[in-house]
């Protein structure tokens, strides 16, 4: 049996973008040209090349360590293996501060912007989505200032650490205009969203947890943790067991299931205009998983 292909790797150095652009050509050839092109951004703690917190290694890698409970693959659960799709993943300096890291992700975003353009460039029809949890959600809204119409067809954003007034200016791009955002939240985030609206902005600006706060005809948000939501995508055929926790940052990619309805929506087996007209109007209170009822779920999910 074939061994299956490691993601290609790109990383974010003090000069840019760095990759093996003779490779990502040669993968890019090799691609059915309906299969997607999916760049995968981790969040806080990473740092390429750094042993224990090498992305590549972990998250991002078809064979991460098994000692680990939060070393998901993200590309073996997405299904990029063989001709059904390119995972592609993208390594940044996430170590140090939140405010360091914070900064740091948006020089992220202009060389995941590049990588766009070099995509396009080897492959003008190319589409590309992206998915990106905590700070690499940043990440991802920070390359839309810098990229043309189209570079990105999809954005996948797993709790978000970011906020409302720059994730609009990112909106409020020629990108930012055209690109489809699948904003997914969860109630056992707003610990961290609470945190990070005090560590960049002193509580002046809201987390992206809450929404956009703003109608935008291109944006859903997707809170995993209401039931009401919960009954959707299981009538849509994708359940989703009850989230196990109150407290818990990396349940958008850790919940059994979750990463079968993100590829459902990369596909289209999933249409998001289905999804759209199907989902709650409304979210859940904030703080609302922290006063349920004591024992209705465990206090703290996976550490």
């Amino acid at each position: 049996m074939p061994l299956t292909p490691a993601p290609v790797r790109a990383d974010v150095t003090a000069q840019g973008l760095r990759i093996d652009r003779a490779c990502l050509a040669d993968r890019l050839a090799a691609l059915p040209a309906r299969s997607p092109v999916v760049v995968m951004i981790h969040g806080y703690r990473f740092a390429p090349g750094l042993a224990g917190h090498c992305p590549h290694g972990h998250i991002l890698s078809m064979n991460p360590p098994t000692g680990d409970r939060k070393a998901t693959s993200w590309p073996r659960h997405l299904g990029l293996t063989g001709d059904n799709g390119l995972a592609i993943g993208l390594g940044w300096e996430a170590r140090g501060s939140v405010q360091g890291a914070y900064r740091r992700a948006a020089a992220a975003g202009r060389a995941l912007a590049e990588l766009a353009t070099l995509i396009r460039q080897i492959e003008p029809a190319r589409q590309i989505d992206v998915i990106g949890h905590s700070l690499g959600a940043r990440v991802a809204l920070q390359a839309l200032p810098h990229a043309r119409p189209g570079d990105f067809r999809r954005l996948i954003l797993l709790a978000a650490a970011e906020t409302r007034r720059p994730a609009r200016a990112a909106l409020d791009t020629p990108a930012g205009a055209w690109v489809e955002i699948v904003n997914v939240t969860t109630r056992e985030n707003d610990l961290f969203d609470f945190a990070l609206e005090w560590l960049v902005s002193l509580g002046t600006d809201t987390a992206l947890g809450q929404g956009p706060g703003r109608q935008q005809a291109n944006w859903l948000d997707l809170q995993i943790d209401q039931p009401a939501t919960l009954n959707v995508l299981e009538r849509l055929g994708h359940a989703l067991p009850p989230p196990p926790a109150r407290i818990c940052h990396w349940s958008p990619y850790m919940r059994p299931g979750i990463f079968a309805l993100y590829r459902a929506l990369m596909d289209g087996t999933l249409p998001l205009s289905a999804l759209r007209a199907a989902l709650p109007a409304r979210r859940d209170r904030r703080w609302s998983r922290l006063v349920l009822p004591v024992g209705a779920q465990r206090f703290l999910g996976p550490a």
